[in-house]
């Protein structure tokens, strides 16, 4: 992992958590995760497995901190990695269609999607949910869905020239 994406990730974490810090919660003390698409940016910028499990689990944990969810950590940290490797692996299964803003765009929304559950899931196994879980993933997971679709449509052009322009990547990235 070269200096430079660690940086990189590391400002994208960083803007993840103030977006996250700030959420007000909405439903039953739950907020929508807005660091998801700071992490959802960071695996389609830096597409490697090692950055993307040190991307996940920094994270999982910088989440479980800053939530309002009831011993919300665990479950954070469980659904994080969960959620970026199966982000990963239909990132890549999209070879041909990857870069587009479409595709992105669904991405996020299915990646968030899948998060919600696996966090929900997870934290009802756990530490028990504070309302129902149809509630809290209509309430919370589904406006965070589309939130972080818009914050992804949005930022996802101006990273690519950001990257396009410095070269922070070896690889190729078109748009």
């Amino acid at each position: 992992m070269r200096t430079k994406n660690l940086v990189a990730l590391a400002l994208l974490v960083g803007m993840g958590a103030v977006l996250h810090a700030v959420m007000p919660g909405i439903v039953f003390g739950m907020k929508p995760d807005m660091m998801l698409a700071m992490m959802f940016l960071g695996i389609v910028l830096f597409p490697d497995g090692k950055s993307i499990l040190l991307l996940s689990l920094v994270t999982g944990i910088i989440s479980g901190l800053t939530t309002t969810f009831p011993m919300g950590l665990i479950p954070n940290i469980i659904d994080k990695p969960i959620t970026a490797f199966i982000f990963f692996a239909l990132f890549l299964a999209l070879k041909k269609y990857r870069t587009n803003i479409v595709s992105i765009a669904v991405l996020t929304a299915l990646g968030t999607i899948v998060s919600g559950f696996v966090f929900l899931g997870s934290a009802a196994i756990i530490v028990g949910l504070p309302g129902p879980f149809a509630a809290l993933f209509a309430g919370v997971v589904l406006p965070a869905a589309v939130a972080n679709t818009v914050a992804m449509v949005v930022l996802y052009p101006v990273a690519l020239t950001i990257v396009k322009r410095t070269k922070l990547t070896n690889q190729t990235v078109s748009s």
